[in-house]
């Protein structure tokens, strides 16, 4: 199963083992169970410190657990083949439970060792899922830090009728106790948010003693990460405060017109933007949300940002950052269908509908890819686009119109999706020159109709936005408020590319060093009064 250059990668991974781990597989006399005992093997044979077994005795076939051969009560299990995508988490967890040390802080790992309680996490992802691996690597690191919790992650895939029989539609897909607990892309951090009642407090009192800042951007994107970088090398003191290091890059896959980068991908690029924010004196400040601005009353003086969490931070020039969001369909049957056949990443969800028979609603770039990605998957889909043609460039519309399973409907507005009550069975749309109102039956609905900026926040602050809620800029990125700029897709700035997104924070952020430059803060100037 491993091709000879990736047996030289992981044989030098396991050299980083400090102490022997047990494999132990419960198997079948399927496919997948042939594949795990090869995979199994392999593994073992690359290092003394691998035993692997095959007298697992567990309901799930194929499946297999990881677990330190000095402590079998510390282990985690993985259902299905955990190639693709989850090979680097495979990876990961044979290098934990063998006592090489996990990037993230010690303050995480005594937050995973006094969680109070049993937690059975049983969570399902698919090969294809680029939100998953954070996810399946959180609940690893989890599981093998903490006896009171078990992890078993399942690929969806291998276990077509237990993931039909539990309703998940999309992923990754986390269940508690046997329970859903939780979907879509989480870190740690916010999975021990949830877990840890008493985080939000903590994290409140600790972000009370910070001081003010010089410069604090809010968001923690492309624009985020270019404006933070050029104002610290400035020699300001800088903050960023963000819901998530990254932002909607790490819901992006290809990505082929960063210049210079013929290609990659959306969550690679973002660990490359934080570690080049770490390169430089930024107090990066993750999982807060921003719920107030209150500005400045004279200038130079310290703006205030209040949070989700009860924190607030001050600083004498902000910088936001905040980006877009997927836009919702806004029609009867889409929040209540949302995982249940209603889905934004044709990436993550599409092996869930393999064979089946989906809509793809938009006819932009976005709509189309998705449309071309999931033809190679689904039964058949249909593309309903507002306009009268689609938007999407010519190139891809070429593709699309080449598959044989897809049908495209224009000047169509979507008006409904329906549903049996637990998953999606079709939708109804309306022809908008003739009236004429039709029904589609299918199972799966992925919308791809644009962006909503993240700016709801700000509505009573006194800054200015359009009707759109985006965030009026000048040339110079400065907004109607006095030390207050704005870069990114939250803002006016036309065409919403990563590589723009970028320029326009740097841009924010020299126009912050001329603003604080010329404005003195108010204890300058009352020291220079007192010194007179």
């Amino acid at each position: 199963m491993l091709d000879e250059n990736l047996k030289q990668q992981l044989s030098q991974y396991l050299g980083m083992l400090r102490e022997p781990i047990e494999l132990v597989a419960s198997l079948g006399d399927d496919a997948k169970s042939a594949e795990t005992r090869d995979l199994l093997t392999q593994i073992a044979a690359l290092s003394d410190k691998v035993t692997a077994r095959f007298d697992g005795d567990d309901a799930r076939k194929p499946s297999f657990i990881i677990r330190r051969a000095s402590n079998t009560e510390v282990w985690v299990r993985f259902a299905g083949v955990p190639l693709g995508h989850e090979f680097t988490s495979l990876v990961l967890a044979l290098l934990w439970t063998g006592g090489h040390p996990p990037k993230v802080s010690d303050e995480v790992l005594d937050q995973i060792r006094q969680l109070e309680g049993n937690f059975d996490f049983e969570m399902y992802f698919s090969l294809s899922c680029h939100n998953c691996p954070d996810v399946v690597q959180a609940l690893t690191l989890m599981a093998l830090y903490n006896p009171r919790i078990n992890a078993t992650l399942i690929e969806g895939g291998a276990f077509k009728d237990e993931v039909e029989g539990r309703g998940v539609l999309a992923v990754p897909a986390v269940f508690l106790n046997g329970e859903m607990w939780g979907s879509g892309k989480m870190s740690i951090e916010e999975i021990l948010g949830k877990l840890d009642k008493g985080a939000n407090a903590k994290a409140a009192a600790k972000l009370a003693d910070k001081k003010p800042f010089e410069v604090l951007v809010i968001g923690g994107g492309p624009a985020g990460a270019s404006a933070a970088i050029y104002t610290a090398r400035k020699g300001f003191s800088t903050g960023i405060a963000a819901e998530r290091m990254g932002g909607q890059v790490m819901d992006t896959m290809g990505i082929e017109n960063f210049i210079s980068v013929p290609y990659t991908e959306g969550p690679k690029l973002a660990a490359a933007l934080e570690q080049h924010v770490g390169e430089y004196d930024i107090d990066t400040m993750n999982l807060l949300r921003a719920e107030k601005l209150i500005p400045a009353t004279e200038a130079g003086g310290y703006h205030e940002v209040q949070f989700s969490n009860g924190a607030s931070l001050r600083a004498r020039s902000l910088i936001l950052t905040t980006g877009a969001r997927w836009r919702n369909l806004g029609v009867p049957g889409e929040a209540e269908y949302r995982t249940k056949g209603v889905a934004y990443c044709p990436h993550c969800d599409g092996p869930l509908f393999k064979g089946k028979r989906v809509a793809v609603i938009g006819g932009g770039n976005s709509g189309v890819e998705a449309a071309i990605d999931l033809a190679n998957i689904v039964g058949h889909i249909t593309l309903i686009e507002f306009d009268a043609r689609l938007r999407a460039d010519q190139v891809l519309q070429d593709k699309l119109r080449s598959m044989k399973n897809v049908d495209i409907i224009v000047s169509a507005q979507t008006t409904e999706v329906t549903g049996d009550g637990e998953k999606v069975n079709g939708l109804t749309y309306k022809n908008r020159e003739s009236g004429e109102e039709h029904h589609v039956e299918l199972e799966g609905v992925f919308v791809q109709i644009g962006l909503v900026p993240n700016t709801e926040w700000l509505k009573d602050s006194g800054l200015e936005m359009t009707r759109f809620g985006e965030i009026v800029i000048d040339g110079k990125a400065a907004t109607n408020l006095p030390g207050v700029f704005a870069a990114g897709d939250a803002t006016t700035v036309p065409y919403k590319q990563i590589i723009i997104a970028m320029g326009e924070g740097s841009k924010a952020a020299l126009s912050a060093f001329d603003y604080l430059i010329r404005n003195e803060a108010p204890e300058e100037i009352a020291q220079a009064a007192q010194a007179a």
